[in-house]
């Protein structure tokens, strides 16, 4: 296997790890200068899509949400994240790992997501700095 082959694979493998499908339309809301570019790049290469910004209006399957602790109220942003979502879409709310700065402790993340009404089903290691918590709304809520 080439060097190329294998770091494709690798970046596949970041995409994966949030369970994206290939068409899925994704919309990235908090992007700053610290995110994970290998982490977008796998995105957009396993759903062949471009990631849409935050101010897009259309309808997505997933939303990435970058959050640090400091960036603002974060039952808000859910609320705003939610709002574009199509039924059975999900958020992906991607915040700083343990011990990295802007962490957000995992209790603020429940309390929060709760709050906005949403259930936190798994969370992952995302990338090297980002852990990620996949969130969605309750079935019967949806």
């Amino acid at each position: 296997m080439s060097a190329t082959a294998g770091q494709a694979q690798g970046e596949r493998g970041l995409a994966e790890r949030l369970s994206l499908k290939p068409g899925q339309v994704v919309q990235e809301i908090g992007w700053d200068e610290d995110v994970d570019d290998e982490l977008r790049e796998s995105i957009e290469e396993l759903t062949g899509n471009e990631l849409l910004d935050e101010d897009s209006d259309d309808v997505v399957d997933v939303v990435l949400l970058w959050w640090r602790d400091g960036d603002g109220d974060l039952f808000d942003a859910l609320s705003d994240a939610m709002r574009a979502l199509a039924d059975g879409g999900q958020i992906w709310l991607l915040t700083p790992k343990a011990g990295r700065e802007g962490h957000v402790e995992p209790s603020d993340i429940g309390e929060d997501a709760a709050t906005a009404g949403l259930s936190q089903t798994s969370s992952i290691s995302a990338a090297p700095d980002w852990s990620g918590t996949r969130l969605v709304a309750p079935k019967g809520r949806r």
